[in-house]
């Protein structure tokens, strides 16, 4: 029997009805679903409701769990992830936005918390990988040189380490918006892409996307669609590495070229490469009134695993962590190798 589509209406009903159910912890009845809807200002009743839900039992949307009511499907939480892409466009952008805000790392006592990402590897996986991962940090094409291991449940933000699994951690490069923020330095950040290495010479973007067109961070998708050339970079100096461009008032040039000589020593450099006024960088127009400037991607050490052809999880922008949590990128091996894991 050919199935019927849902007119826009019905769509729109029933995505009310998926939404309720996805944010409730227990079943929930037809008539309570009805009163709620009613009271959000849909002209429904129960009955119109009940036939709604019939459907969407059989479209395998929702569950009926006798007369407690219904509950959602995993089906139906994609389909209302799915039915949220729009909404979602431009998370990312909010999302750098928000934890600039929050992070609290002060510059002159080297403390308070900065934007980690976080990969989930296999520590094996990690054993293998870690001389070409600390090769990406002495060729200084990682966001600074400061990481933290996460045993098996520790967590960051939302995110909770499975076990059998090893979180690691690498500060983010929007950790360099926030402590200009807090020197009263606005930052703006259009896009993150890929950057074309000569002989170890940055020459231009090859990729970019939009912070405020997606919904999914740029490098993380750059890095598992395999578009990146660490092993090129660190082995012949020509190669692909991620990089976000931002932009900044030309009148605080000077101001942000001093933080970033003290951010140097303090393990958190990341500048690879600041521009003079309305002057473009690395191929990259720059509005008038301002510099651009080009950062390395938190997310490159990481990536290199990815081109070996090891699987990993990797998270941008995952949460805050204490500065004082991390650790010099050398000390990995010896960390690694102290390590309960369970």
């Amino acid at each position: 029997m050919k199935r019927v589509r849902p007119t826009r209406r019905q769509h729109r009903y029933r995505l009310a009805i998926l939404e309720l159910l996805n944010a409730a912890d227990r079943p929930v009845s037809s008539g309570r679903i009805a009163e709620s809807l009613i009271d959000s200002g849909y002209d429904v009743s129960e009955r119109t409701i009940r036939a709604y839900l019939l459907q969407m039992d059989e479209d395998g949307l929702t569950e009926c769990i006798g007369r407690s009511g219904r509950i959602i499907t995993p089906a139906g939480r994609e389909e209302v992830g799915a039915a949220r892409i729009l909404e979602r466009v431009g998370f990312v952008s909010a999302r750098i936005d928000r934890l600039s805000y929050l992070m609290t790392f002060d510059l002159g006592r080297q403390a308070g918390t900065v934007v980690s990402n976080l990969a989930l590897v296999s520590p094996g996986d990690l054993r293998e990988c870690l001389d070409d991962i600390c090769q990406v940090f002495a060729c200084g094409y990682a966001m600074g040189t400061q990481v933290a291991l996460l045993s098996p449940g520790e967590s960051i933000g939302q995110t909770v380490v499975p076990p059998g699994k090893i979180g690691l951690c690498t500060v983010c490069s929007v950790t360099l918006n926030g402590i200009l923020l807090k020197q009263s330095v606005p930052v703006r950040s259009p896009y993150s892409g890929l950057v074309d290495l000569h002989e170890g010479e940055a020459v231009r973007f090859a990729e970019l996307i939009s912070y405020e067109g997606t919904s999914l961070d740029p490098l993380a998708l750059f890095i598992r669609g395999g578009m990146t050339n660490y092993l090129g970079a660190i082995r012949t100096g020509t190669g692909r590495i991620g990089a976000g461009f931002r932009e900044i008032p030309a009148e605080s040039r000077d101001k942000v070229a001093n933080l970033a000589a003290q951010l140097e020593p303090v393990g958190l450099g990341a500048f690879m490469s600041i521009g003079c006024p309305g002057q473009m960088l690395l191929n990259m127009p720059v509005r008038e009134g301002c510099c651009g400037m080009v950062l390395i991607g938190g997310l490159n050490p990481v990536s290199i695993m990815v081109e070996r052809g090891f699987r990993i999880e990797p998270t941008a922008l995952a949460g805050l962590v204490e500065f004082n949590r991390l650790h010099h990128y050398r000390d990995l091996p010896r960390r690694l190798a102290d390590m309960r894991l369970f």
